[in-house]
C-alpha cells in the first residue's frame, strides 16, 4: 500500500523507530510506549504518536504498542519485510567499505552486484561480489534490481546515473558530491559527507574548534 500526503520528515522518522524497535523485538521485549521511543530516538512522545497516526491505530492506551506488531506495519510501511536487491557502482575506499557494510542486511537489503572501470579492481570479490567492468551494465537489464548506490567521482556521476536509469533503477543512493539531474520518476536521496561535517563545527563551542579567520 501506498500512503499519500505523509510529510517527508515523518518518512525520515520511520527508519529511526524500526531500528528501534528490530532491537527490541529480537530482545523478545513486548510492549512500548510512546514515551519511551521517542527517548530513544531522541524526539517528543507526541511527535511519535503523530507520526504513527498518519498510518491507522496501532497502539492500545494504557498500553502502548505491540513491538512485533509495529516491526512488521513500519516494514510494510517502509517495503523492507521483503529483499531489496541492489547494485553498487564504484569500488574504491568508499563503495568497498559499503559492500563490506552488514547493516544493510538488518534492513533487507542486498548488494547483488558491483561495478568499476578501474582494471585493477574489476575481477576482486569483496563480501561474496564480484567486480565486474562497468561497460557490463546492461547485464542488469531484466533482473529486478531497482536500487542503485552510487559512488563515484563527481565528474562520473551523471553518466552513471543515466546508466542507471537505462536499466530499470528507479531508486538512487548517490554519494557522489554532485546533484544529479533524473527523470520525475527516478527518486535520489544525496549522501554528502563532507557538507555533514562542514556544518558540524557551526553547533559545537568556537573555543573547541578554533577562532574564525
Amino acid at each position: 500500500m501506498r500512503y499519500h500526503k505523509i510529510p517527508d520528515e515523518t518518512v525520515r522518522r520511520l527508519p529511526l523507530y524500526w531500528r528501534v524497535l528490530h532491537s527490541l523485538s529480537a530482545k523478545d521485549q513486548v510492549h512500548m510506549s510512546s514515551k519511551t521511543l521517542a527517548d530513544i530516538v531522541h524526539v517528543n512522545p507526541w511527535q511519535v504518536r503523530k507520526d504513527l497516526s498518519y498510518f491507522g491505530t496501532l497502539g492500545t492506551p494504557g498500553v502502548g504498542y505491540d513491538v512485533k506488531k509495529l516491526l512488521k506495519e513500519i516494514g510494510n510501511i517502509l517495503r523492507l519485510n521483503g529483499t531489496q536487491k541492489a547494485v553498487l557502482v564504484g569500488v574504491g575506499n568508499l563503495g568497498a567499505a559499503l559492500l563490506k557494510y552488514p547493516g544493510f542486511e538488518s534492513y533487507g537489503f542486498d548488494i547483488i552486484a558491483a561495478f568499476d572501470k578501474h582494471p585493477r579492481k574489476i575481477g576482486k570479490t569483496i563480501n561474496n561480489v564480484i567486480v565486474k567492468d562497468v561497460s557490463q551494465l546492461n547485464d542488469l537489464k531484466g533482473r529486478d534490481i531497482y536500487i542503485g548506490i552510487i559512488a563515484v567521482s563527481a565528474t562520473s556521476a551523471q553518466d552513471i546515473a543515466g546508466k542507471l536509469i537505462d536499466v530499470g533503477i528507479c531508486g538512487i543512493l548517490n554519494f557522489a558530491p554532485v546533484y544529479l539531474t533524473v527523470p520525475k520518476k527516478v527518486t535520489i536521496r544525496n549522501i554528502d559527507i563532507a557538507l555533514d561535517l562542514a556544518r558540524l563545527p557551526y553547533y559545537m563551542p568556537a573555543k573547541l574548534v578554533g577562532k574564525a579567520i
